[in-house]
């Protein structure tokens, strides 16, 4: 019973005692947070430190230019090789001047064998850009090697496919009614920053048979490559791996003629570099 009468009580004095809180903090008065003056050394509220604003394209390391010409040089092989069938050295090189929109590229690559080229060709190109990372291109290609020399007119594509693929398709039309075409391939399977697995595959087919460069008509040629590449700096790449060279068709009857390997396994060592 006193429990309750005190409970009681307090409701109904509540009302009157929170009216009386409430005067209580009206009345009184809220000082600062922080009183007096800034002292003399204090912070500027100026954070650029009197910096004078300035926009993008004045700052010399931010301005980009895609119309400004810049040019490369990649010889992506630079090997010796021991086959089966032959030993010697093969070469590959890409390079090109230009900007982001239209470029003159230049191509070659090929072998020798016995000291002097046994097979190769260098192309010239100008490529224009049709898409992002993908470039079409239409130049002039000139043979290399046994044989007589050929000159074709070439145009194609190149670019970077899903899954970073790099693409290269170029067909080719040459004198006395021959064609051809090239379907290169090849990947970078990073195993480090610096130790790369690019495995490649190229295939050449003629539409017309030549045989005084021992060609037949149809897939010609197939080349193949796995290669471990150490990157002592982007710009130079030691390497050692394996190549695969098979002829198809007429060209492999051609061969066998000659006394030649239709297949030939290849053990490989160079170097990669550009500039």
């Amino acid at each position: 019973m006193r429990a309750l009468c005190v409970v009681l009580l307090a409701w109904v004095a509540w009302p009157a005692m929170a009216q009386e809180m409430d005067h209580a903090m009206y009345g009184m008065a809220m000082g600062p947070m922080q009183g007096g003056q800034a002292p003399a050394d204090a912070r500027d509220g100026d954070v650029s430190d009197g910096v004078a604003p300035s926009s993008m394209h004045d700052m010399a390391m931010m301005d980009m230019d895609d119309t400004a010409p810049v040019g490369n040089l990649l010889i992506d092989r630079l090997e010796s090789f021991a086959g089966q069938g032959s030993h010697g050295q093969s070469w590959e090189a890409d390079g090109w001047y230009g900007n982001a929109t239209d470029k003159l590229g230049f191509r070659s690559e090929g072998e020798r064998d016995g000291g002097r080229p046994r097979d190769g060709d260098a192309e010239l190109f100008w490529r224009h850009a049709i898409a992002p990372f993908w470039d079409a291109q239409v130049g002039a290609r000139s043979d290399l090697g046994d044989g007589p020399s050929r000159q074709w007119a070439a145009f194609g594509v190149q670019g970077l496919a899903p899954y970073w693929f790099e693409l290269e398709a170029t067909a080719y039309v040459g004198d006395g009614g021959r064609s051809a075409a090239r379907l290169r391939a090849d990947y970078e399977l990073l195993f480090t920053q610096r130790l790369i697995l690019q495995p490649e595959l190229e295939v050449n087919a003629y539409g017309k048979a030549d045989p005084r460069r021992r060609l037949g008509r149809g897939i010609a040629r197939i080349d193949a490559g796995l290669r471990l590449r150490y990157e002592i700096t982007r710009r130079i790449a030691p390497y050692v791996g394996v190549a695969w060279e098979h002829l198809g068709g007429g060209t492999a009857a051609m061969a066998r003629d000659d006394g030649r390997r239709i297949t030939d396994r290849r053990w490989v060592a160079g170097v990669r570099v550009w500039f």
